[in-house]
């Protein structure tokens, strides 16, 4: 992980301290009464990622086992007028390089209806502020080389490029 680059390059600059909350849009954890509207946005982010679904059941099996097991950290994010418009799915992890505990910010969706509220900000704070309160090293995320909607996001909530490549060796 590179969690320990990010935080060298950040002892010497300045932090700026924003606002954690984004108005009108509200935050929850899922929980097992969440798990359809948290499977129908990870549908939706499945589908932007052109992952190819063959059982339409297995996004919402997957969730409700990370929920049931305690795996990962869900929150969901209502915007106003429009209802659950966006997710994001934080692991927890280690970093040897900091030999601390990181966070692996894996999944961040907004639904196109929901998208220009806020949304997506709100959930990144969150997170943020979350692991900021856990005590954690850093929060990791990747995003696809042409998603710059995405990355400028990113970028201006204080989330630094690294300097390594993912690399992936698909065992299925």
């Amino acid at each position: 992980m590179g969690v320990h680059e990010q935080q060298g390059e950040q002892h010497g600059e300045q932090q700026v301290e924003v606002p954690v909350r984004v108005p009108g849009i509200e935050l929850r954890v899922a929980g097992e009464a969440d798990v359809d509207v948290a499977a129908g946005l990870f549908r939706g982010y499945l589908d932007f990622y052109e992952v190819e679904v063959t059982d339409p059941d297995r996004p919402r099996a997957f969730l409700a086992e990370r929920i049931a097991k305690d795996e990962s950290l869900i929150l969901l994010a209502d915007a106003p007028g429009v209802g659950t418009v966006g997710f994001a799915q934080v692991y927890r992890a280690f970093s040897s390089l900091t030999m601390d505990t990181a966070w692996i910010l894996n999944d961040l969706y907004v639904a196109p209806e929901g998208r220009r509220t806020g949304a997506g900000r709100a959930l990144l704070r969150e997170v943020l502020r979350r692991a900021r309160e856990a005590g954690v090293a850093g929060v990791q995320l990747e995003t696809a080389y042409d998603n710059t909607v995405a990355q400028g996001l990113y970028e201006a909530e204080g989330f630094v490029r690294e300097e390594f490549h993912v690399y992936f060796h698909e065992l299925g």
